[in-house]
């Protein structure tokens, strides 16, 4: 493999030596925050959905915040290929004009213009989506509490100041703050012990699906906040990352002990990611020691490209959310390197598939 990297948890690890990889292995696809850097994840995502997984009759659950969730809810759309093609597009030839006098559009604008992509995106297919036979759809959100509980001038930033302090004593500090809220499909439930922050779970519906998947992309003073979901408790909600950037779940409490010792399948996670490090919360990116990988991963197995790879990538590196304000309003230079970005990431999913194609050998799985 030159472009992608497959690396596995112990407990994964030893499940792909054993017995090869296979779609009922996968109970629970994962996809992180992170903007644009998933746009290099559409033709991985394309193969997963449209390949791998479309010919299982299990379930599977989909779990995502912000890009991720809209991801997650892409895959459980039928012929899922075309329409991670509509994601992709849009996506890259978005574009937001500043009003007169301001270098950069305005959270209300952007949530704005956000909004009606969405609507047209799921117009006609959430009903559909959320009774899939198979794929069962999980939303996260981050929660607004105490100061953070409505959007305001003062409030906002006062309170987020609150939770940079508070989670950099530690990540349960952070509940102080806000907390995870997760929106799901009707269904069998999250299968994920979600104990280690403060949480709640929400039945997603029609009437609160476009709000909650607004909310879990709407990063804190880029859009506004989604205040009083249906459905869901009163308050402000925000992006899903700030909770969960990377959705470092406890994973291996998909599995009980009696069942991995007795081998059986299922019970892995499948996460197609943009590197190999599964983040915390937004607020632990300067946190380094929070970046190594814990036993919540066991099961685990990322597929991330290569950082060889990434270096031939346009301004060798990957598509993220500061090329907005890198390219200003040269929106051709972004669209034409973003295009690149896009059609080179075909070669993850090549790889991928070959991988498959020869048995999963184990030789190229690294351990995460």
């Amino acid at each position: 493999m030159q472009a992608l990297q497959i690396y596995a948890g112990p407990r994964a690890l030893q499940r792909i030596r054993e017995q090869g990889l296979q779609p009922g292995d996968i109970q629970v696809v994962a996809g992180a925050a992170g903007g644009p850097k998933g746009l290099i994840l559409s033709h991985l995502d394309r193969h997963v959905f449209g390949s791998f997984l479309a010919g299982s009759s299990h379930t599977v659950h989909l779990v995502g915040a912000s890009i991720g969730a809209w991801r997650m809810a892409t895959g459980a759309l039928p012929e899922p290929a075309t329409h991670f093609q509509r994601l992709a597009d849009g996506y890259i030839h978005e574009r937001y004009e500043p009003e007169p006098g301001r270098k950069m559009p305005t959270a209300e604008q952007v949530s704005r213009r956000f909004s009606e992509q969405l609507q047209a995106f799921f117009e006609g297919r959430i009903e559909p989506l959320l009774a899939h036979p198979r794929y069962r759809l999980h939303i996260v959100t981050s929660r607004g509490r105490h100061l953070l509980g409505r959007e305001g001038r003062l409030r906002t930033p006062l309170g987020y100041l609150g939770a940079l302090l508070s989670n950099a004593a530690s990540r349960k500090a952070l509940s102080a703050w806000l907390e995870r809220v997760v929106f799901s499909a009707p269904g069998e439930a999250l299968p994920v012990d979600l104990a280690d922050l403060r949480h709640r779970r929400v039945a997603l519906s029609s009437a609160n699906f476009l709000p909650a998947l607004l909310a879990s992309c709407s990063i804190p003073f880029v859009l506004k906040a989604v205040h009083d979901i249906p459905g869901g408790p009163r308050g402000a909600y925000w992006d899903g990352g700030i909770t969960d950037y990377h959705l470092h779940w406890n994973y291996s409490s998909i599995l009980g002990a009696a069942q991995a010792q007795a081998g059986e399948r299922g019970g892995l996670v499948l996460y197609p990611h943009f590197q190999q490090a599964l983040v915390p919360g937004w607020l632990d990116k300067a946190w380094r020691a929070r970046h190594r990988a814990t036993a919540y991963l066991d099961n685990v197995i990322v597929l991330a490209p290569q950082a060889s790879w990434v270096q031939g990538l346009p301004n060798r590196k990957l598509p993220d959310r500061q090329d907005f304000a890198r390219y200003g309003q040269d929106v051709a230079a972004r669209v034409r390197d973003w295009s690149r970005a896009l059609s080179e990431s075909e070669r993850l999913a090549e790889e991928w598939a070959g991988w498959l194609e020869r048995g999963t050998p184990p030789t190229s799985v690294l351990p995460l």
